[in-house]
């Protein structure tokens, strides 16, 4: 698929009522019971908190593809791209009509949504439900792994977002997409089910890298059997894993999300017209490895060491609000930034004109007796 129509579509359908990074249900609600959708919501269960989980069942093709997103709380700009892909497949498109024929989509927008509403990783019970896929102790757990037998799908797309420390490999480039075709086994052997997740995630490469070029990467594939993707791929499910991070400045993931919604786009569209065997998968092993060799901003030239800051992201009055925190405070010439503050050998103080501590959140630092803001800029 042509990057020119991929992009026309994005602007045709982008969403319009979701933005920013605090995606809950109550946020999505009116999209759940629009006559567009209305008729393909079922509530599938609920949450620990009572809160009704939803899945999406559109199209009547024998492929099956089930995704679900938002499995860890704080982790929404997939949803935000899972409402943006379902405008054009309910829109009179070619296209849409193509895949919603050939294929059978069930999407979970919000599996976890009281880790939606607190924003946290976690659900209710302090349980990360991408642990949970053994024990399946927590009933957002026991609600996907339901839908996953009772739908029996063909292929599953775990969504997920990853923080801003991510580097491609050793690079300077930021991890603005991540794949993996998760593991099936301790030894991590590239099965047929694995090699199938792993063309796909080929061919999304191959169109995203003329766009950001560099800024896809491959999450680690440590087996864990805990981990959903791990075990629907070893029950010979090809599972892909998608990391939604960082673009220069998209601290509220609006760019990302663009490229997580054209990367479901073609995934799906290849599905829909290829019976894919796994052949072409060996483009996986080009795409570097993630590394975590970014701060959100690095202070160097001190008169000391360098100063490596990261953004905590805080719900306050129901917006997500990015503070400043001294990471770490050590010799970081080997790291990144996303945005670099020169200190010309001056040493470097609190806004209290107090030595710096690791750990410590501070908006501002006083440079030569200047006050220099840590906050985020607004684009």
């Amino acid at each position: 698929m042509q990057v020119k129509t991929l992009k026309t579509y994005f602007k045709s359908y982008k969403e319009s009522s979701l933005e920013g990074r605090y995606i809950h249900t109550d946020k999505i609600r009116s999209l759940l019971n629009s006559e567009d959708l209305k008729p393909f919501i079922k509530a599938i269960g609920y949450s620990v908190n009572n809160e009704l989980i939803y899945s999406i069942t559109i199209g009547s093709g024998s492929k099956k593809v089930l995704m679900w997103s938002q499995m860890h709380g704080n982790e929404s700009t997939t949803t935000k791209a899972v409402f943006d892909i379902l405008n054009l497949l309910l829109a009179d498109e070619v296209l849409s009509k193509s895949i919603l024929m050939h294929c059978t989509l069930k999407i979970i927008p919000i599996l976890n949504p009281d880790g939606a509403k607190a924003y946290t990783r976690l659900n209710a019970n302090n349980i990360d439900l991408n642990r949970d896929a053994q024990d399946l102790s927590q009933p957002e757990s026991q609600v996907l792994r339901r839908e996953f037998e009772l739908f029996k799908p063909d292929f599953c797309f775990n969504l997920h977002g990853q923080r801003t420390i991510f580097s491609v490999g050793n690079t300077n480039y930021p991890a603005t997409v991540s794949f993996l075709a998760p593991a099936q086994d301790i030894e991590c052997t590239v099965t047929s089910t694995r090699k199938i997740a792993m063309e796909l995630i080929t061919i999304m490469n191959t169109t995203l890298q003329e766009q950001i070029f560099g800024q896809i990467g491959i999450y680690d594939d440590a087996f864990n059997s805990n981990c959903v993707g791990d075990t629907f791929q070893s029950m010979n499910v090809p599972t892909i894993l998608f990391e939604a991070g960082h673009f220069t400045n998209d601290y509220y993931r609006e760019v990302t999300r663009e490229y997580i919604f054209q990367s479901l786009l073609i995934a799906i569209y290849h599905i829909s017209n290829h019976d894919i065997d796994g052949k072409s998968y060996s483009g996986y092993f080009a795409i570097p490895e993630n590394r975590k060799l970014f701060y959100d901003i690095i202070i160097r030239n001190t008169s000391k060491l360098d100063i490596g800051i990261v953004y905590v992201e805080k719900l306050i009055n129901n917006t997500i609000h990015f503070i400043p925190k001294i990471e770490k405070i050590s010799d970081l010439s080997s790291f990144f930034a996303h945005r670099e503050i020169d200190a010309n050998g001056y040493e470097v103080f609190s806004a209290e004109n107090n030595q710096l501590k690791a750990q410590s959140e501070n908006d501002f630092v006083l440079i030569n007796n200047e006050k220099i803001s840590l906050k985020l800029k607004k684009n």
